[in-house]
């Protein structure tokens, strides 16, 4: 990525000496943050979309490999996605900023905390909004000199509390407040029926046994825990209740050593895209998942749900406080001295897992399976 650092200025100077008609006009709200990131960003996204003046559109950057959850945002937001991958690519990068710069917009806001010079600041750079703001960024050993050089280019830097601040929604709306000027209660990990008529079946699947739904995998190998421990969780489980396991079609074939979960009595594989997948949530009876956008999205809709969650993600999307909701969601991690990581882990990979991941104790999570599926009979 270090030959963009030449050509960014060239291209940017390029642009810059281009004329565009019109006045600015519209916001646009970053948020480059995956699946899970996308579904908490839904739930504040109408507080920064408060920015915009009369007549002016809303449209939300998502990364692409994050945009599946998209349908989540209120339908008056715009969406828009990059593939960050491409933009490693000199002509798919120049592509990208040069499409951004076109599009005028009055104000450019990073919602990001953790941000990368090369990529979300980049676009946000690339934009040359006459307005732009974001919050004092996560320090971040690798690259803390060019993150600070950039402060200059920003037009507000907020600052939002410390590094770990209970959970990255508190964060968003004290940052969303000061930008607005206003003080609104805490926001609730809680999605409105009324919010997912548009875009979802209207009414949960009706489940013919009571169902739970498992979610092994994550996009980040470390977070996943090992499948032994699922295989304990599914052969305990109540007589007669059925599983039905959550992913990506190719996920199995990422991860083959899951496979035989398969061949348990009453497991099936649902590979369906994440706005079917809700009437699937909604009508299970629990969902046990590690740290990724389909526990977000249960915990959102009220299903009752435990998170195998690594410590690296503590203060960061991971726990819920009482503040934010909801009583359904339960998490277990194993805690350590470097948690709050946000994975940049730096001890050695046990199996492939983030040592706090291998460190979960299996009788802790088998209990809370027992009590919760008790609960729920």
């Amino acid at each position: 990525m270090k030959l963009h650092r030449l050509t960014d200025p060239l291209t940017g100077l390029e642009r810059r000496l281009t004329h565009r008609h019109g006045r600015a006009s519209g916001v646009l709200l970053i948020s480059a943050g995956g699946l899970g990131d996308t579904v908490l960003f839904a739930l504040v996204a109408e507080r920064f979309a408060a920015l915009a003046e009369p007549g002016e559109t809303v449209t939300v950057l998502l990364r692409s490999n994050a945009a599946e959850m998209a349908f989540l945002l209120p339908p008056s937001i715009n969406v828009l996605t990059v593939d960050f991958v491409a933009l490693r690519h000199p002509a798919q990068r120049r592509r990208y900023l040069d499409d951004l710069y076109r599009r005028h917009y009055r104000l450019v806001v990073s919602t990001d905390f953790q941000r990368h010079p090369d990529l979300d600041e980049a676009l946000a750079f690339a934009c040359s909004a006459p307005e732009s703001a974001a919050m004092v960024p996560r320090p971040w050993a690798k690259y803390n000199r060019r993150l600070t050089a950039n402060r200059k280019r920003w037009g507000r830097l907020i600052e939002t509390g410390p590094e770990t601040l209970d959970n990255k929604l508190l964060r968003w709306a004290a940052f969303a407040d000061a930008l607005t000027g206003r003080s609104l209660p805490p926001p609730r990990v809680a999605l409105s029926p009324e919010r997912l008529a548009a875009q979802t079946p209207p009414d949960p699947i009706v489940a013919d046994k009571p169902t739970v739904v498992i979610q092994p995998f994550s996009a980040v190998r470390g977070k996943q825990s090992p499948p032994d421990l699922f295989r304990q969780i599914i052969e305990t489980l109540p007589s007669g209740w059925r599983v039905r396991i959550s992913g990506h079609p190719s996920d199995f074939e990422r991860c083959p050593e899951y496979r035989p979960l398969l061949d348990l009595e009453g497991v099936s594989f649902e590979p369906m895209p994440f706005a079917q997948l809700v009437g699937v949530l909604r009508a299970a009876r629990l969902v046990i998942s590690v740290d990724t956008g389909c526990m977000h999205l249960a915990a959102a809709l009220g299903t009752p749900t435990l998170c195998l969650a690594s410590a690296a993600y503590v203060g960061g999307n991971i726990p819920y406080v009482p503040a934010l909701g909801p009583t359904s969601a339960r998490f277990i991690w194993t805690p350590m001295a470097c948690q709050g990581c946000l994975g940049d882990c730096r001890r050695p990979a046990v199996d492939s897992m983030y040592p706090c991941v291998a460190a979960l104790p299996a009788d802790v999570v088998m209990r809370a399976v027992a009590d919760m599926t008790e609960t729920l009979r």
